[in-house]
Order: structure tokens, then sequence, then C-alpha cells
């Protein structure tokens, strides 16, 4: 990497950790540049305003959890043929990746930006929306696999079951943060874990 990238690079862990910290309203430019330890012309060479930060954090935001996912579904088919068991074993990968987390989930940038949405423009909000898109589109490309193996046991629509767990993730990091629990997050993951096993899995495996 070098030196531009890398002070491209750690303006945008600056910005993240204080957009995490108290929102992106109270997150000024004039704050990151002296974390940075730049001038404002150098923080200008990088990024032409607040607006194209805020694009290149959302990027690489998902840019990180992709690899994650990557990684974590990858290792489960790797464990296992079987499209469901491979999604359990990741889910519980998933969950003790989340619990090794020394402070807990440091919180969602997605979410951070929807609650503040007016504050940038249409691609920054267009952006955050198709990540969420692509996240459910991931999860509901796993739950066809395994409804195609094991129909559902109950009625259920798979794109609700796909939002499912990122509203469980994302719920569970604002309750870890709430009540400064972080075990929050790993304990939900679980818990949605059971809940699949039970809705797809033959009763002799439930």
């Amino acid at each position: 990497m070098g030196k531009g990238e890398a002070t491209r690079e750690r303006i945008l862990e600056i910005a993240e950790a204080a957009v995490l910290a108290k929102g992106f309203g109270a997150t000024s430019i004039e704050e990151v540049i002296a974390e940075a330890g730049l001038t404002k012309s150098g923080f200008f060479y990088h990024f032409r305003d607040k607006n194209a930060l805020a694009r290149e954090m959302v990027r690489r935001y998902v840019a990180t959890n992709d690899r994650l996912f990557d990684d974590i579904f990858e290792r489960g088919r790797q464990l296992s043929d079987d499209p469901l068991q491979a999604f359990l074993i990741s889910l519980k990968l998933l969950a003790e990746v989340m619990a090794d987390l020394p402070n807990g989930h440091p919180g969602c940038l997605i979410a951070s930006i929807c609650y503040q949405e007016r504050l940038f423009d249409r691609e920054v909000r267009d952006l955050t929306a198709q990540s969420v898109r692509d996240w459910n589109a991931r999860f509901r490309g796993i739950f066809d696999g395994i409804a195609a193996v094991y129909p559902p046991r109950e009625e259920v629509d798979l794109d609700d079951l796909a939002d499912m767990l990122s509203c469980t993730v994302d719920g569970a990091i604002i309750l870890s943060k709430t009540l400064n629990d972080p075990r929050r997050l790993e304990r939900q993951i679980l818990i949605f874990r059971s809940c699949v096993k039970l809705m797809f899995a033959p009763p002799a495996l439930s």
C-alpha cells in the first residue's frame, strides 16, 4: 500500500470510528483532520466533501462485511455438503466471531447513515439501500438452496426470512450497545440459528 492509499485508509478508519460512536452529524471534518494529523488540503486531496467521505466509508464497510460473510459461509460449505447443515455451521461460526470481539461490535455504519439520511446525497442513500438488498439477496439464495432439499415445515416467505437475519444482527447490535452486554449479539445469532433449524430440519434432526 502506497503512502497516499495508507493516508486514505487512515482517514476512513478515523471517520468510521467517530461516526459509529456519535453519528455522522456530530462528526466534523475538522476532527477527522486533526486525528489523522493532516492539513485541510491533505484531506480534500482524498475527499471532495463529507458526502464523498460517506460514499467511500459505505463502500469500505460493505466490502469488509462481504469478505467476512464470504469467508464464514465458505467455511460452512467446506465442512458440510448439506445446505442446511452448512448454513447452521456458518451461523455458529458467525456467532463465535462476534463473541471474540474484545469490546463488542462497534455498530452498524449502514444503520447510522439510515438514521440520518437527510444529511446525505442521493448516491450515499442509494449505496446504503443497495448494500442491504445485496446482503438479503445473498441470504435468500442460501435459503433457496436449503428449501430445495428441506421444504419449510411451515409456510414462510423466504425473502422475509432473509431480511430477518439482517434485522437480527442489527437489532442485536443496538441491544448490545444499549444494555452494555456484548454477548447479546452472539446469543441472538444463535437463537436465529435455532429458529432456522426448527423451520427446515426434518423432525428426526430438529
